[in-house]
């Protein structure tokens, strides 16, 4: 009988009720990841995104699935700590350690202690003990781990550890491997769950990149080819990620806080993903819930703002036809493109680079398989796997702050500055054109919903004049401002990138 009650004591201190009772904050994510659900259903605000990101907020609040682990794959650090010393080390220079050690920067001397040399003051610190009876001069493997047959205890920060995985590294005191297994100092594994797996594809900004080559494959360039003059007007609708960034640094927040916060102005979910993952990985659930809320708003956000920076008779200006694009220019369009961005801003291919590809399997006649299965199947599924990874990080501890509130009141603040600045400069470019050649309803297209900021011009040209057609039009500055925002976040990862 002892044994069934301790039973099912432990069933009933292991249930999801009795982690609720621990962290009851995580019910108020659950209650936000209902809601979002609601308009993603309902609602229907951007539902193709909204609804897995909510879905993965809600499963990754339910206490005990260990469906994702913070301190894994999504820690947010942008460097490891070998051994918890002094030397931060990139994770991409991890290959590197044989040389180093090779070079004397990582030693273990005859009292079995480990050392890393401080590249600043060029002194060997001691980070770790040998504790085993290990002979002196003992060898270290390619992740800088101290090799032993039986495991090996090292003591990091004063608390002994026992690592026996055959490629592990320490950050923060913890022990991880090379799968992200968190070793605790019990010697207890925190395995990875799903979405743990799924969120790799973030990290190493696999994800936005596929669903770039979708957006490419379902755009059809040609507005911009034949109306050049509307790059500026994706380039003008960019002054929100700027001036936001501006905000986010005078309310503290970092350098390169600043610039994921920022990116939401160019109202590109899949870019303010890939750069978040890059400059503030911890940011990751409120800017991502941020951007794609704003995204799905567009229709309610946007017109006020027009109708306020522009007059009836602006409204009511019918743009003339625009020129036919050849076969020939839409192929060499994207080629050209990459071309100049890589030698321009290398930091900025990856987005750009996914972007032409998918356009040029649109063009080029030849792949039709290939650009289904972009548009179609790829893009569907690496829908799903963003969503529900993004979701997943927005925790209690995360997203319950004052900072979250802050980003989304700058969220806001950046979508509006950038559609005020694709409309202003619309208005100046129409009023040295004759003042009557361009509606500057399309500018506010410059950002990049696409097709969703194109098609609000298109209603509000209508609702000014019936016989006004600003659709395709406005896709000229729709399709640049998806440059656009991919150019700035290059910019600001080749700024911040470091920081």
């Amino acid at each position: 009988m002892e044994n069934i009650l301790n039973t099912l004591k432990t069933l009933a201190m292991e249930s999801g009720i009795a982690r609720f009772i621990a962290e009851p904050l995580t019910l108020v994510m659950v209650a936000v990841a209902c809601v979002l659900l609601y308009l993603a259903i309902v609602k229907k605000f951007e539902p193709l995104l909204l609804l897995p990101i909510a879905f993965g907020m809600l499963c990754t609040n339910l206490l005990g699935a260990e469906m994702y682990h913070e301190e894994l794959f999504a820690g947010g650090h942008a460097n490891w700590s070998l051994f918890g010393g002094s030397i931060l080390v990139q994770s991409s220079d991890l290959a590197n350690l044989p040389e180093w050690i090779s070079q004397g920067l990582i030693q273990v001397n005859n009292a079995g202690a480990v050392l890393l040399k401080d590249l600043t003051t060029g002194q060997m610190n001691v980070i770790g003990q040998i504790t085993s009876s290990y002979s002196v001069g003992a060898q270290l493997n390619a992740f800088g781990q101290l090799i032993s047959e039986d495991g090996l205890k090292v003591l990091a920060e004063s608390v002994p550890i026992i690592i026996k995985d055959s490629a592990a590294f320490i950050s923060d005191g913890k022990v991880y491997s090379a799968l992200g297994f968190l070793l605790a100092n019990t010697g207890k594994t925190i395995s990875p769950g799903l979405f743990d797996y799924l969120y790799l594809g973030v990290k190493l900004g696999i994800y936005p990149c596929l669903i770039f080559i979708g957006v490419g494959a379902g755009t059809d360039f040609g507005p911009l080819i034949a109306n050049p003059k509307t790059l500026l007007l994706g380039a003008a609708a960019q002054l929100g990620i700027f001036l936001t960034f501006t905000g986010a640094r005078l309310l503290g927040f970092s350098t390169a806080e600043a610039g994921a916060i920022g990116i939401i102005g160019g109202a590109d979910g899949p870019t303010a993903i890939w750069l978040t993952g890059k400059l503030a990985p911890h940011l990751l659930g409120p800017i991502a819930v941020a951007a794609y809320s704003y995204m799905a708003l567009v229709p309610v956000i946007q017109p006020p703002i027009m109708r306020a920076l522009t007059t009836k008779r602006e409204r009511n200006i019918v743009m003339s036809q625009l020129r036919e694009v050849s076969r020939t220019e839409k192929i060499v369009f994207p080629i050209v493109v990459t071309v100049l961005v890589s030698l321009l801003l290398p930091s900025a291919t990856p987005l750009v680079g996914c972007l032409m590809l998918g356009n040029l399997m649109r063009e080029c006649g030849v792949v039709e398989r290939l650009n289904k299965t972009v548009q179609n199947e790829l893009m569907n599924i690496v829908t799903i796997f963003l969503g529900l990874t993004v979701g997943a990080t927005a925790t209690a501890s995360t997203f319950l702050r004052l900072q979250t509130i802050e980003i989304i009141v700058l969220g806001v603040v950046a979508f509006g500055f950038g559609t005020a600045g694709g409309l202003l400069l619309a208005k100046l470019m129409n009023a040295l054109s004759g003042g009557n050649a361009i509606n500057p309803l399309i500018g506010s297209a410059g950002v990049s919903a696409v097709p969703m900021a194109a098609r609000v011009s298109q209603v509000e040209g209508q609702k000014a004049n019936p016989g006004n057609f600003l659709l395709m039009h406005a896709m000229g500055p729709n399709v640049a401002g998806v440059i656009g925002s991919a150019i700035a976040a290059g910019v600001l990862l080749s700024m911040y990138g470091g920081v």
